[in-house]
């Protein structure tokens, strides 16, 4: 069982009531100082692992076959990564990790559960016993409300900033976790900048991006005639960022086959180029991001559990928008002063447009948020935003027609009777939807040559695509 490496928490011998709840928040002055976090362990009561035991110091931990579980069990009926605790404020909560065999109570395979002082459960052949302490872990909180340029006043980010605040300095390479458009390549470039290697190169590779035939040369570099096309040398991203950083950005989308090359580049900290000899020595900070689970990847079989556990040395996970209580009024004010300042404009938001953002449950998280300030600043009829200048996007009520099927040239059919903006945004959106269709269509399909001919980068593409929820393979 290997100890905790995501968690910075302070032991305290400090003590909590019984019936204390699993995590709570000391506040002083109406400001959250810290958190507190309820103790507890795991024991296995039987099973060829009975006897041991996992204290639980941090507010998630797993369980399963695999090293990058922090309870490692031997039991051949358990998955890779079979469940998880996690400490919340409304109490602990058991989860399965889509396991094979299931986790059980009782008689009851549960996906979700509250566990109680003293409830056992049950996984491949083994029991285990969850015991809560009196004892206490405190969880620092940043003094900040902003991380280089992220932003963010709620309990949740600030415990995120503390963190990244002891991190940044250090060569360690970090797992930033999250969902869609909550910021992971903003917080990477922000550890990158608190570095000693900020002088250096930040190098991004979005691994969805690459093509599948071009991304060990992509990464590694290839010499002159090492296959067709190859008309000469090429230093890859790895050796570009050579002294300073590389954000593998999208890395649960890395080809399985070239997943043992890259951890042994991380391992030896050395490189080959496609159809080369030489050894070129490797000297920069990794830092890797995914939308996705790579624990039930790894359960799948489609990401090795050795690359993960090189990967998440330090594991940062970032809540979603809609977790991150009183943080939208910030960043609406933050994104109307940079798109102010470009445009030469005051930009203001009244109130009942504030409580209509607030109010939103942001799918697309940050990203959706400042899409649609930037959409209701370039559209709206003055510099003080109303929330009839505000659009959703996907959750609009008036269908749109045009907006996923409108052909080449096409105009969008109109509903009498629909406002002059409605009706101006619907003609935009089924122009850009055209628009994006041809020009997948005529550089079949490909990202990158549709981005360089449009003049895009690949990120911009890749976002209007799913503004738009279009595919590349929607070329036709």
């Amino acid at each position: 069982m290997r100890a905790p490496r995501h968690y910075d928490g302070a032991v305290s011998q400090s003590l909590l009531p019984s019936d204390a709840p699993a995590l709570t928040t000391v506040f002083a002055g109406g400001r959250a100082t810290v958190r507190h976090l309820r103790k507890s362990k795991i024991v296995i009561t039987s099973g060829g692992d009975a006897g041991r035991e996992l204290e639980i110091t941090k507010p998630r931990v797993s369980g399963g076959r695999s090293i990058i579980n922090d309870l490692v069990l031997s039991d051949k009926a358990v998955s890779s990564t079979h469940f998880e605790v996690i400490s919340r404020d409304d109490g602990f909560r058991l989860r399965d990790l889509d396991s094979t065999n299931g986790t059980f109570i009782g008689d009851l395979r549960v996906k979700e559960v509250f566990l109680k002082p003293g409830s056992v459960f049950r996984v491949g052949h083994t029991d285990l016993r969850f015991s809560p302490t009196s004892e206490i872990v405190e969880i620092a909180l940043s003094e900040r409300d902003r991380f280089d340029r992220a932003i963010g006043g709620s309990v949740k980010m600030r415990e995120v900033f503390a963190i990244l605040e002891k991190v940044a300095p250090s060569d360690l390479t970090v797992l930033i976790t999250g969902e869609t458009g909550t910021g992971k390549e903003m917080i990477a470039r922000g550890i990158h900048n608190g570095s000693s290697r900020r002088a250096k190169p930040f190098v991004v590779i979005d691994c969805s991006a690459i093509p599948r035939d071009l991304i060990e040369s992509t990464l590694f570099g290839h010499e002159k005639g090492s296959f067709t096309g190859a008309i000469g040398q090429h230093r890859g991203l790895f050796e570009q960022a050579q002294g300073g950083t590389i954000f593998l950005d999208e890395i649960g989308e890395l080809d399985l086959t070239l997943q043992p090359k890259l951890l042994r580049v991380l391992e030896q900290r050395e490189l080959k180029r496609v159809g080369g000899d030489k050894t070129i020595k490797f000297d920069a900070r990794v830092l890797a991001a995914t939308n996705r689970d790579l624990r039930q990847m790894v359960n799948a079989g489609t990401f090795r559990e050795d690359l993960y556990f090189r990967l998440s040395v330090i594991y940062v996970e970032l809540p979603p928008l809609r977790e991150r209580e009183g943080d939208i009024p910030s960043l609406v004010q933050t994104f109307l002063r940079e798109i102010g300042a470009k445009i030469g404009k005051s930009l203001s938001v009244s109130p009942e447009a504030m409580q209509a953002l607030s109010g939103h449950p942001w799918p697309g998280n940050v990203r959706e948020l400042r899409n649609v300030v930037e959409r209701a600043a370039a559209m709206g009829e003055s510099q003080n935003l109303e929330k009839r200048d505000l659009s959703f996007g996907r959750d609009r009520e008036p269908p749109a027609p045009a907006r996923a099927t409108a052909p080449t040239g096409a105009a969008p059919t109109l509903t009498p009777g629909l406002d002059f903006k409605e009706a101006k945004q619907r003609i935009v959106d089924a122009f850009e939807v055209a628009y994006l269709r041809e020009l997948l269509t005529r550089n079949e399909g490909n990202i990158t040559r549709s981005a360089q001919s449009a003049g895009l980068t690949r990120y911009h593409l890749r976002e209007l695509l799913k503004r738009h929820a279009i595919s590349a393979r929607d070329a036709d």
